[in-house]
């Protein structure tokens, strides 16, 4: 009985041993950690969290499914192939977006043609009428061309005005002698071997349509008839575009090309060398407009003598014409 009861009592004791519960410090080595310390997250009591390193993965922890798209990288996901439709409505926005810049810029180059360029020239114009002005009080001389030659007038100086009462009663530009864009650009330009104003022969003048001060954007206008008047240092030269009537056939309007130069000849569409059967005013400007494709032609023959500043200061008559 004692035996078995020592016996027994042994048995008890090593039973209450064993279920005693394990204390874990910081020196027990890993593979003595307590299984039933994990938490939720695969920590163990043991094995501190530290912020912005992930735990590890516990045991019991499945990994993710292989084939899982949504935990691939972004580039491994493939994008679908683009179809014929797709290229061609790409195409289309591209052209789309190209006519639309196209646009603007025809858009801007029309409007600085058109304004821009008017105001440069009408400010030139108001800079140019007040020195021919000042050149008249000093020194009246009127130009001529001597024995039928080229003006003695320098090229880009301004010597005469013209007013065109159809065009309104402010219609007033200074006329440059020369008709390179230099001068075209600051106005109407003369043809440096045509006539002077009065003079037998043809008085031919240059000037843009559109832009530039567009001095005869509105050139199609004039009627038979209409006068066109040219103011010089001492004198006014009425002109009148010619009619039906004209006794060597001259059209009061013509289309022409521009390689025709023979409609500034002294006699209009005759031989450049030929000699002068009138005193006639041509005006050359582009045709149609926005286009230098051809040129609009206007003829006119003077009408009567010139008139004397002295004696009629604020113009010949036909400046009020209604």
């Amino acid at each position: 009985m004692d035996g078995d009861s020592t016996s027994g009592g042994d048995r008890r004791g090593r039973h209450s041993h064993r279920a005693e519960p394990t204390t874990l410090t910081g020196s027990d080595p890993p593979d003595e950690r307590d299984e039933d310390s994990r938490n939720g997250d695969g920590a163990t009591a043991w094995q501190p969290l530290v912020p912005g390193v992930p735990a590890a993965r516990g045991v019991d922890d499945e990994p993710a499914p292989a084939g899982n798209e949504t935990d691939r990288p972004a580039a491994d996901v493939r994008r679908p192939a683009r179809t014929r439709g797709d290229l061609v409505r790409t195409g289309v926005r591209g052209v789309g977006q190209l006519l639309v810049t196209a646009g603007l810029v025809v858009l801007l180059f029309v409007v600085y043609e058109v304004w821009v360029t008017d105001l440069f020239s009408d400010r030139k114009q108001t800079e140019l009428s007040q020195e021919l002005r000042e050149d008249w009080t000093a020194d009246p001389t009127v130009p001529t061309l001597p024995d039928g030659g080229i003006s003695e007038v320098p090229l880009g100086q301004g010597f005469a005005f013209i007013r065109i009462p159809a065009f309104g009663e402010d219609y007033v530009k200074v006329v440059l002698e020369g008709t390179d864009e230099e001068e075209l650009v600051e106005g109407p330009g003369h043809y440096v071997d045509s006539a002077m104003p009065g003079e037998q022969g043809n008085f031919a003048l240059a000037g843009h349509r559109v832009g530039k001060g567009s001095p005869f954007l509105d050139l199609d206008q004039l009627a038979p008839g209409d006068p066109i008047v040219i103011e010089t240092a001492d004198s006014w030269f009425t002109y009148r575009v010619v009619g039906p009537d004209d006794p060597n056939g001259i059209p009061s309007q013509q289309i022409v090309l521009p390689s025709d130069v023979s409609v500034i000849a002294p006699t209009p569409n005759g031989p450049l060398d030929g000699p002068p059967s009138g005193a006639y005013l041509t005006l050359t400007t582009c045709h149609p407009k926005f286009s230098a494709r051809e040129r609009l032609i206007v003829h006119a023959v003077l009408d009567g003598d010139p008139v004397s500043k002295a004696d009629a200061p604020d113009g010949p008559p036909a400046l009020t014409e209604g």
